[in-house]
């Protein structure tokens, strides 16, 4: 399925000049000195200001119909409790009683511009400080539950994905049963786990929990980008840390356990949904590349999208998955 230049040109992000990007900074009081730097952002677009009185920000637009302004305003919230308990996260600033503004029918948000390299994931002194941090992070999230964001289920992260898939035309007729008898194979298995694992408590999530958006500081790490924060299991926030083979898995995952313990409980049956979690980020993320496939970015930056090849590879990569799920959770030793 590809987008013509008048498709690409009626998505409201083609509307977002830099001369819109100055004209909101000016609207809520930050003029900006001319330097602008668009950062590596696909859901949203997200721009590095230059200011004439200051150190520099950061400003995101957010993509509209995506979130309710309550749901941004949750997750604002969420990240300011955790600057309230001191766990370094990057907040939204406060310009005039508000952390979300408009301009030109766009949304967005100011944050201070916050610096960083990226972890050694291989150290298992970094993972154990990781841990500590997420532990902090969930503390906080266990406090109280989200009521304007999504749970992160089978439902929301593997049906309804599945569902919009299958209906709208992007799988090749030729590959769709394929396709959906192994993702209808990949629930089951999802199924199973979530069994397994019995009822677990829900917590609000960083909900994106990977190497990329953890920024280290001689000081420690901080995480950045909350905008997939939801309700979710802890363990969630834990898996994508992990690389490798099993063995080295189970050894990452104790690591980051005991610097996670020192702040946060964890209940192990979690541990059996480490795969069943993986399966459902695979599937869910071919139907955000899909949603977002009108967006002219997303053809540039995913050219291999929505080929013969790509719809394989998944049919591949769900059957290695559902074999997977069946194996012993990865119990550290």
């Amino acid at each position: 399925m590809d987008i013509d230049d008048t498709t690409a040109q009626a998505h409201p992000f083609a509307r977002l000049d830099p001369a819109t990007v100055l004209d909101a900074l000016d609207r809520v009081g930050l003029h900006a000195d001319g330097r602008l730097l668009a950062l590596n952002s696909y859901e949203n677009r997200v721009y590095r200001a230059g200011l004439d009185e200051g150190a520099p920000v950061v400003v995101k637009f957010y993509r509209p119909e995506r979130w309710s302004d309550a749901a941004i305003l949750e997750e604002h919230a969420f990240v300011a409790e955790l600057v309230e308990q001191e766990v370094p996260a990057v907040p939204a600033l406060t310009i005039d009683g508000r952390t979300l503004h408009g301009h030109a029918g766009f949304r967005f948000a100011v944050f201070p511009s916050r610096g960083g390299r990226a972890p050694e994931l291989d150290r298992p002194e970094v993972l154990e400080w990781i841990g500590r941090f997420i532990g902090r992070i969930h503390a906080v999230g266990a406090a109280r539950a989200y009521t304007q964001r999504p749970v992160l289920d089978p439902q929301t992260f593997g049906r309804a994905p599945f569902d919009y898939l299958r209906n709208h035309g992007f799988v090749p007729p030729e590959l769709l049963p394929a396709w959906t008898s192994v993702v209808e194979q990949a629930l089951d298995g999802v199924a199973r786990c979530y069994e397994r694992a019995g009822e677990l408590p829900l917590l609000r999530l960083h909900g994106d929990c990977h190497g990329g958006n953890v920024l280290w500081t001689p000081d420690g790490p901080h995480f950045v980008d909350f905008d997939d924060s939801r309700m979710g299991p802890a363990v969630q926030d834990l898996w994508m840390l992990l690389s490798g083979e099993r063995q080295e898995m189970v050894r990452q995952m104790g690591d980051v356990l005991a610097g996670y313990e020192d702040f946060c409980e964890f209940h192990p049956r979690q541990l059996y949904l480490v795969e069943a979690l993986r399966t459902l980020r695979l599937i869910h993320y071919a139907a955000w590349l899909a949603m977002r496939w009108d967006d002219p970015a997303f053809p540039a930056a995913f050219p291999w999208f929505n080929t013969q090849r790509y719809w394989q590879d998944r049919i591949l990569e769900l059957r290695e998955q559902v074999a997977l799920m069946d194996e012993p959770p990865l119990w550290p030793v």
